[in-house]
């Protein structure tokens, strides 16, 4: 998948980071995120797998829809939730896609309604979208897109638990997993909700 395939306010945004062509891995990966595959991406540190992420949601969600969130990405904590929501906001500009950050530091019961008033993307520690879902705060029956960045950090503090417990109230949706190695651990979702995925290993 070239960049002339993804929508014109994605592809300027690009441009304008100095962003003209995809680098090795998004060759590698794009086209079957766009195809809907869903995948263990294995790659090393600032192989582009962030950008990859932001490129594939803002294209395939495109503009706002309705309230319910089509795109949930998990991160470690608060400063990559915020950190990744600057570089959404970076490249969705031109479109009116929603992007709205769940975590630990900020109030609950605020949290509950900000979400309930619609978005497009949730970014999201694990502990708080469990707390959020367990209060019937947030409806997952339009997500499309289940991602988790950078997944080493979901084998502390019980994460690995906590984020396997939301695809079961999922019903059909794309999974992405991006990690710098395969976790042997990972085998419990190739055995479950991502019994289908494929799994891409970049050097």
């Amino acid at each position: 998948m070239s960049f002339k395939k993804i929508i014109e306010p994605l592809q300027d945004n690009l441009e304008h980071n100095g962003i003209f062509e995809p680098n090795p891995l998004q060759t590698e990966i794009l086209s079957k995120i766009k195809a809907g595959t869903s995948l263990f991406v294995i790659a090393p540190e600032n192989s582009g797998k962030t950008t990859s992420i932001i490129i594939s949601v803002i294209n395939k969600l495109k503009e706002a829809f309705e309230d319910a969130p089509r795109a949930l990405i998990f991160v470690k904590d608060k400063q990559e939730a915020l950190a990744l929501a600057d570089l959404f906001n970076i490249y969705k500009r031109g479109t009116d896609l929603r992007v709205y950050c769940a975590y630990e530091e900020h109030n609950l019961e605020l949290q509950r309604e900000e979400i309930y008033l619609g978005t497009d993307i949730v970014i999201a520690t694990p502990k708080r979208l469990n707390r959020i879902f367990y209060l019937n705060s947030i409806n997952l029956n339009k997500l499309q897109m289940f991602i988790v960045e950078d997944a080493g950090f979901l084998f502390r503090n019980n994460h690995f638990a906590e984020v396997t417990r939301t695809p079961e109230s999922i019903t059909r949706c794309q999974y992405l997993v991006f990690s710098d190695k395969f976790d042997t651990r990972f085998e419990r979702w190739q055995d479950s909700f991502m019994h289908l995925a494929q799994i891409v290993e970049h050097q």
